[in-house]
């Protein structure tokens, strides 16, 4: 399983936590009941919270799906292709394709190297 990152999480009743913040979820067996399911342990917070929804749903709300995590995957290697294609790029046409299209190579180039550092960071 892998956890969603920066995903907010509902809890029920207004509450919200960051996914990858949830440290452990206790479903509440004594006295449980409407407003009262899930204690849900949270990083940097000395008492859980109280969650009104199953451990069960929360969990599927924390944990990316098989298809998520192939989709990011499938997109971070079409990023790190496209790279290595416009990193291919000389500087010639580099300027030719920016006065033609509008399109700035060098531009692209940091984003997409910014972006695929950070997935691969987040790792």
């Amino acid at each position: 399983m892998e956890i969603r990152e920066r995903a907010i999480i509902p809890l029920g009743y207004g509450k919200y936590v960051r996914s990858d913040r949830i440290i452990a979820l206790d479903p509440i067996e004594d006295d449980r009941g409407p407003g009262r399911r899930t204690r849900v342990y949270v990083e940097q917070l000395p008492n859980p919270l109280v969650a009104s929804r199953t451990e069960t749903s929360i969990l599927s709300s924390i944990v990316r799906t098989p298809r998520e995590v192939l989709e990011a995957t499938a997109a971070l290697e079409l990023l790190q292709d496209l790279l290595d294609d416009v990193q291919q790029v000389g500087p010639m046409l580099r300027k030719s394709i920016k006065e033609e299209a509008g399109l700035d190579l060098e531009e692209l180039e940091r984003k997409i190297k910014e972006i695929v550092e950070h997935e691969l960071d987040s790792e």
